[in-house]
């Protein structure tokens, strides 16, 4: 069994790792930059070393962290979610250095993270994907070409992208060449490669991914699906679990999709298989997460599974320790990602002293964070500084339990997320289970309720929040 993870990330995603390595009695590690010195998941792990000054670079440096690990006498290493989860020369350092690494094998990683490469495989295993080119983009002529044959509007992707990043929509010829050598440059800049790849927009989607689990022994099985389609910019606000826009039958069918994925790509540990869901009720692959979710959550509170101990298990060569027969989901559930961000200023993150933090509470109710009264929330990193968690037996349960612990959660000294939540809450479409990835642009209420900035203008106003910050 393995005895100490060093938890090679920081924030919640941090802080949740360490407190399953607390309930399975493995010791834990934490690293931290002098920018995350006071952090709490500093603070919970059994040891905490500093990995530098640089606040970002820390964090990345795969050799620097590994030789921690050993010198620190771990035997594993959970790289969580960001950072260096879906970097395979991570996996391969660990290999070469006797250390386990929590996650897929380098090579599976690899290649679902090959956009074009995992299309092409869920190709050959009959898994429909969306309409599109077959190989990365040679230029922008090409691309042009390609879009006339599958018509517009058109989505030009980063090949290693994710998170939202590196990806456009097209409506016509001019935007696509406008667009093709941004996308290029996000590309290079945020994923070290130019490759980008073409396919067909797909109009009112639903956004449907599924928690798939698999061991060294060949056994995978579903968790069952979340619905990931409210969505900010390609980002996602919130998640649901199980989609309440599924019947039993598109239900059975995306889960078996997703587990033929994962048996496909040969995957080891946790993952999530995306879907598109067009309007006709027909599925298409987008793309394989190799690591653990932001949303989590979710799947845990129906299935009552813990993730992250089934993750370490199987690292740690262990069977499933479940069947496919095992998993009953149970109600419903909703995460809301709680951003150090101003709605009503275009969602600019917010950055400062929490100078007063009320966790929410009672029945069905659970709250991942990273904050604490009295911290200094850093500006180097992503926004969210809070997952809030709820759960019920029935969809109009849960939408009462949500608007009462959004209210009971108290965050002072930043603005947050949490009265855009709010907001949505109160939408007739959402309240119906009814919404599509076009939820937030389609709602003008929800739109006029922050002022819009262009891309410009929001990073020279993010710019300006981080000097004044340093200049506190």
């Amino acid at each position: 069994m393995i005895k100490k993870i060093l938890v090679a990330n920081r924030g919640e995603i941090a802080v949740r790792i360490v407190r399953a390595c607390a309930e399975m009695g493995i010791k834990s590690v934490s690293i931290y930059t002098d920018a995350d010195r006071q952090a709490l998941h500093v603070k919970k792990a059994d040891e905490a070393y500093s990995v530098g000054p640089d606040p970002v670079g820390g964090y990345l440096n795969a050799h620097r962290i590994v030789n921690l690990a050993v010198a620190a006498g771990c035997d594993a290493l959970h790289p969580g979610y960001g950072f260096l989860s879906e970097n395979p020369q991570l996996a391969e350092i660990c290999a070469r250095r006797n250390i386990i690494f929590i996650g897929p094998p380098a090579a599976v990683i690899r290649g679902m993270g090959d956009k074009v490469q995992a299309r092409q495989a869920m190709k050959n295993a009959g898994i429909p994907v969306i309409p599109g080119g077959e190989g990365n983009l040679k230029n922008a002529a090409e691309a042009v070409r390609l879009a006339k044959k599958i018509g517009y509007p058109v989505m030009l992707k980063a090949t290693s992208g994710g998170g939202g990043r590196g990806i456009r929509r097209c409506q016509s010829e001019d935007e696509l060449k406008r667009a093709y050598e941004r996308v290029v440059s996000e590309a290079t800049k945020a994923f070290g490669s130019a490759d980008v790849f073409l396919e067909k927009f797909v109009a009112h989607p639903r956004h449907i991914e599924v928690q798939v689990l698999g061991d060294k022994f060949g056994n995978v099985i579903h968790l069952f699906e979340r619905d990931c389609s409210i969505q900010r910019r390609h980002q996602k606000l919130l998640e649901v679990a199980p989609s309440p826009q599924l019947d039993e039958e598109q239900r059975q069918t995306v889960c078996a999709l997703a587990v033929r994925a994962a048996k496909t790509a040969g995957y080891e540990n946790a993952g999530t298989v995306e879907f598109l869901l067009d309007p006709e009720g027909n599925f298409y692959f987008m793309e394989m997460n190799t690591r653990l979710q932001v949303e989590h959550t979710i799947t845990e509170q129906i299935t009552g599974v813990d993730i992250v101990q089934e993750q370490i298990l199987i690292a740690a060569g262990e069977p499933l320790s479940y069947r496919q027969e095992d998993i009953q989901r149970r109600g419903y559930a909703i995460q809301f990602r709680i951003n150090a961000e101003d709605p009503k200023n275009d969602f600019l993150p917010n950055f400062g002293r929490i100078t007063r933090y009320y966790s929410p509470g009672g029945p069905g109710v659970r709250t991942d964070a990273a904050i604490y009264t009295g911290y200094e929330f850093p500006p180097h990193y992503d926004s969210m500084c809070a997952k809030l968690t709820v759960w019920a037996l029935t969809w109009d349960k849960v939408l009462a339990r949500a608007r009462r612990a959004l209210l009971d959660m108290g965050v002072h000294g930043v603005k947050t997320t949490k009265p855009f939540h709010l907001e949505i809450l109160k939408t007739p479409e959402f309240r119906e289970g009814k919404f599509d990835t076009g939820f937030i642009e389609n709602h003008p209420e929800l739109i006029n309720y922050s002022v819009r900035r262009s891309p410009a203008d929001l990073a020279a106003a993010i710019s300006a929040a981080i000097t004044a910050y340093h200049g506190l």
